[in-house]
């Protein structure tokens, strides 16, 4: 038997060994503290410990007195609701915020900064949001029953079953939450038969997820007309069986998780549409229907009843409401919707509604005088939705189209959020800080209670356009990161400097020079601005930067191409510091000048972008393992080669113009020549787009996308210019 005596040396010893061992070890290992165990921190604290351990370190939990890092709860005079002090003193970091969701951010911004420079590189701040509401315009295809604008398109298509998938959503919560937005809005054209089992009207409700079999048209009512016609529905296949039951648990525990990240969520409609219930109970889409008031009052109310954590309601009047007056289409407003939150907030008078009213197709004054109950009501906040950049932001950072609304709810109190729409960015990664940062702080703070930015041409889901995807099918703004996390943080924090930005790409791609990226991104992203600026669609069936298509009915051409007479004949934005190519002729003539920048200067704006753009990114570093940076950098060149196409093609629309006013044969020479060279950098933009990208395909606004196909279009484009 072993002597008890040599039993403790030996204890000592490994004792000893332990403590040398831990000790070693202290230099590479962070001691962190979370003062409460809330999913919002928690998310923060994993990103933290991610970033940590990427660095190479330890992360162990400890106590507050002995934490390197701690999180917590405080108050503080200087923090606001979702507001953040983070302080590195000596060491010892402290995040601070009078909400969870405040210190969720602050931990984010550590986490950031931890990636950027390293736990010693950690810098103070303090921080509250510039915009309180940060939200996605989301178009929902939860059913062919009940479907949203986007619907008759390839993306919704493919895009129904994830909408029914939570892994989904988690993702794209998280990536919300990471980007500092706040809420979704969900958009449809009358969800209710897929969300909710409304008393008195329980045949509605929709079992199972549905979609259509149809071979679509090209091309459907801009106004969602025609979306549930009898062979759309007919023959569907049904790609989830689901109870309506079943459904509901599934959306509550969607609306759970966007707790769980701070992102609230809002359902908003276009009226009057009534896809799913039509002629069930005599239901239909007449506005002095008193059964369909009735359905759509108990509908919305019952949205609360159903979902606790649905943060509000809100609609649009007038996209099927032709042929009524505005005092009738609001009354409808108010009798159904408005009527169905007041019964919400009576029945549960300790919940805090919002509701949203999109100002369109009616006067903002006039309306808040027909919601006032709901304006008086404690427990509603009655804010308004307005379409800040028409369908467009990319087109210019100041915009002209909001004043009058300003002034009109300035009037009577009331704040609004603004609707910023891309129907421009959806193949290509887009990002371009500069402009995104002066677009934000240009929005009139005073009546702004926020924004939420998203598409009617698209839906933000799973990506399908990449060609052979290494893996699974990213979700779009996992693909499109950049982009989203630009809207998102400088709602946040518009004074974020280029520096931060810079960074943030050197940590994600740190086998490149992320400067040059940063610039070489940024320029090829100005040709979207820039030449929607001097040839302004203003809505989303007129333009289509990437395809360079709209309705005939804009365009004026029997292909939907904007072709060279279109580049002629649409005028620029109004704020957008552009002359017209007819105005230029004109002031030619009358040897003349302006302090707007000509036509020929456009031109030469787009040639720098994209040729900088090209020699900076053909110039980057792109390792064997670079398979993101990669892709990036062929969507920066295929971004380029589209700003080489139209800046030759506004060069060579300018000379056709002054062909045809002075008859000189030299300006036809240069309108030919320019409108060839454009023609061939539509083929590179073509060839180079098509490599990584799946193309044609389908959308909603403008029909089918055919790069190659355009390349005819190009041509005819060099006819028209060689005309007598």
């Amino acid at each position: 038997m072993k002597s008890k005596y040599f039993e403790l040396p030996a204890v000592i010893l490994m004792v000893i060994c332990l403590w040398s061992s831990m000790g070693c070890d202290n230099e590479n290992t962070v001691r962190l503290f979370a003062e409460r165990d809330h999913p919002q921190i928690q998310f923060a604290v994993d990103e933290i410990r991610a970033k940590l351990q990427a660095k190479g370190l330890k992360v162990l939990t400890a106590g507050e007195e002995g934490a390197d890092i701690v999180l917590s709860l405080t108050e503080n005079a200087s923090i606001g609701t979702e507001g953040f002090q983070l302080s590195n003193n000596q060491g010892k970091i402290q995040v601070s915020g009078q909400d969870a969701a405040g210190v969720m951010y602050g931990g984010l911004e550590l986490a950031e900064q931890i990636s950027i420079s390293g736990l010693e590189g950690v810098q103070s701040a303090v921080n509250n949001p510039y915009m309180q509401m940060r939200g996605t315009k989301f178009n929902i295809p939860l059913d062919v029953r009940t479907p949203s604008y986007t619907d008759v398109s390839d993306v919704a298509q493919k895009n129904i079953p994830e909408m029914w998938n939570f892994d989904f959503w988690k993702e794209y919560i998280d990536n919300l939450a990471l980007h500092r937005y706040n809420y979704i809005s969900l958009w449809n054209l009358h969800p209710f038969p897929s969300l909710v089992k409304v008393p008195g009207y329980e045949d509605v409700a929709l079992d199972d997820v549905q979609r259509s079999t149809h071979q679509f048209d090209e091309h459907y009512n801009t106004n969602g007309w025609g979306f549930c016609s009898p062979e759309i529905l007919a023959n569907p296949e049904i790609i989830k069986n689901i109870t309506i039951e079943e459904k509901i648990e599934f959306w509550r525990k969607v609306m759970a998780y966007g707790k769980s990240r701070n992102v609230d969520f809002y359902v908003i409609t276009w009226n009057i549409f009534v896809h799913g219930a039509k002629d069930k109970y005599g239901i239909t889409d007449q506005i002095d229907n008193a059964v369909t008031r009735d359905y759509f009052r108990k509908s919305v109310k019952q949205m609360f009843v159903t979902y606790p954590d649905l943060a509000g309601i809100g609609l649009t009047t007038g996209e099927n409401m032709y042929g009524n007056t505005f005092q009738e289409k609001e009354d409808w407003a108010f009798e159904t919707y408005g009527q169905g939150v007041l019964d919400a907030a009576a029945e549960m008078p300790d919940r805090k509604i919002r509701f949203i009213h999109r100002q369109h197709m009616a006067a903002a004054k006039d309306i808040s005088e027909r919601f006032k109950p709901l304006i008086d009501n404690e427990n509603i906040d009655f804010i308004f939705s307005f379409k800040y950049a028409k369908a467009h932001v990319m087109s210019a950072v100041d915009q002209p189209y909001h004043y009058e609304f300003v002034e009109d709810i300035k009037a009577n109190d009331i704040k609004t959020i603004w609707t910023l729409r891309n129907d421009d960015a959806f193949y290509f990664r887009w990002g371009a800080p500069d402009f995104v940062r002066q677009f934000v702080k240009n929005i009139p703070h005073e009546v702004s209670q926020g924004y939420y930015y998203g598409s009617d041409q698209w839906v933000w889901g799973r990506e399908f356009t990449t060609k052979n995807p290494d893996g699974p099918r990213e979700i779009e703004l996992t693909k499109h990161w950049y982009h989203w996390m630009l809207w998102g943080r400088f709602a946040y924090d518009p004074d974020v400097p280029n520096e931060r930005i810079i960074g943030i790409l050197q940590a994600r791609f740190p086998e490149t020079d992320a400067q040059k990226l940063f610039t070489a991104w940024q320029d090829a992203s100005m040709v979207y601005p820039t030449t929607t600026g001097f040839h302004w669609g203003w809505l989303d069936f007129m333009w289509y930067i990437e395809g360079c298509k709209g309705r005939e009915r804009f365009t004026k051409t029997e292909t939907d191409f904007h072709d060279v007479n279109s580049f002629i004949n649409v005028k620029p934005h109004k704020n957008s510091g552009f002359q017209s190519i007819p105005d230029y002729v004109q002031m030619v003539l009358a040897d003349s000048n302006t302090e707007l920048k000509t036509p020929l200067e456009v031109s030469q704006m787009l040639h720098a972008y994209a040729d900088n753009a090209l020699k900076l990114a053909g110039g980057l570093s792109i390792s064997a393992e670079g398979i993101e940076l990669k892709a990036t950098l062929h969507d920066i060149k295929t971004i380029a080669y589209l700003g080489k196409y139209y800046a030759n093609k506004i060069d060579g629309a300018t000379q056709l113009a002054l062909y045809r006013a002075t008859d000189e044969g030299y300006y036809q020479e240069k309108a030919v020549a320019h409108l060839r060279t454009a023609k061939e950098y539509w083929i590179d933009y073509a060839e180079t787009a098509n490599a990584q990208n799946v193309n044609p395909i389908w959308t909603n606004r403008v029909g089918h996308v055919d790069w190659m196909k355009a390349i005819d279009f190009t041509t005819m484009d060099v006819e028209i210019a060689r005309e007598k």
